[in-house]
């Protein structure tokens, strides 16, 4: 038996689709309106990175497809909710509306929250910035650990060499 869907209009919901989530808001009667690039692909997915998209109402089922997803209203304990109505009202009105696409700017996850918080955020996006920039803080260690390790062994080398040609003239010295 499947387990039942308990969403409630204005709810938001998080499809995940292997690589990123795909969100929607909740409209009711297993509908839900979300932000979508031409051709049916996700917003959320990384292929096209700045495009168009379509914001369109379609059945619950058939956005979702086999991928699992759940209501995920994931800013109520940061930003106060609008009440259903507005939200379910000003996401229909959006329907049919081709819009700027960016991944990074205003994508799936930036409409949906936007819908439900009055306010345009991607924590997928934050989330994939942090990842960058712990990479790229990882990186940079790297490099400078090579960078020390080369040039403190250019040192030593330095003063092997030194060392070399000091002995050098001594015995040089010493025979002469």
């Amino acid at each position: 038996m499947e387990p039942t869907f308990n969403g409630k209009p204005g709810d938001l919901i998080e499809i995940f689709r292997g690589t990123y989530q795909h969100w929607a808001v909740y409209i009711g009667k297993d509908e839900v309106v979300h932000f979508t690039t031409e051709g049916g692909q996700s917003s959320g997915s990384f292929e096209r990175p700045s495009s168009r998209a379509e914001v369109k109402r379609e059945k619950l089922s058939d956005v979702v497809g086999h991928h699992p997803f759940k209501v995920n209203n994931l800013l109520d304990e940061e930003y106060k909710a609008r009440d259903p109505y507005v939200i379910v009202k000003e996401a229909c009105e959006m329907v049919g509306r081709v819009l700027k696409y960016s991944l990074v700017s205003y994508n799936c996850e930036h409409f949906a929250i936007e819908m439900r918080y009055d306010k345009a955020e991607s924590r997928q996006i934050q989330t994939a910035g942090l990842i960058t920039g712990a990479v790229a803080v990882g990186v940079l260690a790297a490099l400078g650990a090579v960078l020390f390790s080369s040039l403190s062994g250019k040192e030593e080398k330095k003063e092997e060499e030194e060392d070399y040609r000091k002995k050098r003239r001594r015995h040089h010295q010493h025979w002469h």
